[in-house]
């Protein structure tokens, strides 16, 4: 079974081409014109062992936000899509990743129902190119495109760039295990019967 997606997304905002390999090798192309972005991007692709190729042209002449919004949708409809049916999936991951002076903890529950959670403030506006405003957009995208319950709790911290980093990562190990399979499972992990 290859769980992959392939998305495309145009609006009058953003162009998206994107394509997700949820057993991959951890391999990344990934430009959004925001540097940043793409780093934190290549790192959740690697430390998730995620095939990522993600092209954006958006409207960076107003600001990031589109950019960094519509890329966490159709990262979050790739998740679903590659996904499929969820037969045989562990369903929860959690991971708490530190890095640096930073620590972050990180867990998802593929349910089918959206809803993020995290309470960050980060101490600086930017990091490189990126509002730091932007990382709370893109998760809270991320998860109510997937489809998922996504918390995120930096419990130290003093430097952004490791903080970011540290929620990017900690996210693609939780979400990996998550999708990993186990083989007690021959349906959906859930009393319902589909997830």
């Amino acid at each position: 079974m290859n769980r992959e997606a392939q998305i495309t997304r145009k609006t009058k905002e953003t162009q998206i081409d994107l394509y997700l390999a949820l057993d991959g090798s951890g391999s990344a192309q990934v430009h959004t014109g925001i540097g940043f972005l793409d780093h934190m991007l290549e790192g959740f692709a690697r430390h998730g062992f995620f095939d990522l190729n993600v092209q954006v042209q958006g409207d960076l002449f107003v600001d990031g936000h589109h950019t960094v919004e519509d890329t966490g949708i159709v990262l979050g409809q790739a998740i679903a899509r590659a996904l499929g049916e969820k037969k045989g999936i562990r369903r929860y991951g959690h991971f708490l990743l530190p890095m640096d002076d930073a620590l972050v903890a990180c867990a998802v529950d593929l349910c089918g129902r959206p809803y993020f959670c995290c309470d960050y403030t980060f101490p600086t506006e930017k990091i490189g190119e990126l509002d730091t405003e932007l990382v709370r957009e893109f998760f809270y995208a991320v998860s109510y495109a997937a489809g998922m319950n996504l918390h995120i709790r930096v419990l130290d911290g003093l430097n952004s760039h490791h903080v970011a980093e540290a929620m990017f990562k900690a996210f693609s190990k939780a979400l990996d295990m998550a999708c990993s399979f186990d083989e007690r499972l021959t349906d959906v992990l859930s009393t319902k019967g589909t997830l």
